[in-house]
């Protein structure tokens, strides 16, 4: 309690002293973090969508249902048992993202976290083990640090369902360094080939697999498929944001 007290004392005389600014609109945030209320509110929410790999799906927040799965997973489905993602990539999450991946700042990190604490759900499955997904040596050198450990371990150490779970960010090591942006799904499943090592076997645990966006898929999917020939017996996939199907071409 008394710490509690003092951290809240601390964090008004540092909000007084340097306001936060928000990153979107550029006014004070009025409150801890560099993201007013206002422009967290707009935020476009995953609130409809598969429960298998989080793909925003047709219909308003009204009607969302924690069964629906989309074609694609009817018909194949991936290599994990549910996807978490609490908002839709567009320009605005697209922009913190950018922020948060290219910009040594540590409040983007507690940002992250925060948002998908506060928009994420309050249950979530049982797991042994918090996976982020591993960045490779060279873009760690070149970035300092790898942003899905960063919200891993700040949902590790805030979540309340997850005081049990271990977070293992050296369990897996990423062996090459494909550049994935610019390609389409076949692409990045070529490019993944060999790309992730398991250290240490993962017999029978619950994994949940942390990453910042989730986009085709192709990325988790391998190091799903990693996980599951070490042993792991279920896995899910956590991330901040899922992008929407893109529109037909006319």
């Amino acid at each position: 309690m008394v710490n509690n007290c003092l951290r809240r004392g601390l964090q008004a005389l540092l909000d007084a002293c340097f306001p936060q600014v928000c990153l979107l609109c550029g006014l004070y945030s009025g409150q801890p973090l560099p993201l007013c209320g206002e422009c967290q509110a707009a935020l476009p929410r995953n609130s409809r969508c598969c429960r298998r790999c989080a793909l925003p799906l047709p219909g308003g927040p009204g009607t969302a249902d924690p069964n629906l799965l989309c074609g694609n997973c009817l018909q194949q489905p991936p290599p994990w048992d549910s996807c978490t993602a609490p908002l839709c990539y567009d320009p605005q999450v697209a922009l913190l993202l950018s922020r948060w991946k290219y910009a040594p700042d540590p409040r983007l990190g507690h940002l992250m976290t925060q948002l998908w604490l506060r928009l994420g759900p309050r249950e979530l499955p049982p797991v042994d083990l918090v996976l982020p997904v591993p960045l490779h040596w060279t873009r760690w050198l070149r970035r300092g640090f790898n942003q899905a450990e960063q919200l891993a371990a700040g949902l590790q150490g805030q979540h309340p369902a997850l005081a049990g779970a271990r977070l293992d960010p050296a369990r897996v090591s990423r062996r090459r360094a494909p550049a994935q942006a610019s390609l389409d799904a076949d692409a990045r499943a070529r490019n993944l080939r060999g790309a992730f090592t398991i250290r240490r076997p993962c017999a029978n645990l619950r994994v949940a697999i942390v990453d910042d966006v989730l986009t085709t898929g192709t990325t988790a999917a391998r190091l799903a498929r990693c996980l599951q020939e070490a042993g792991a017996a279920r896995m899910h996939i956590w991330c901040l944001a899922r992008t929407p199907t893109p529109p037909a071409r006319t």
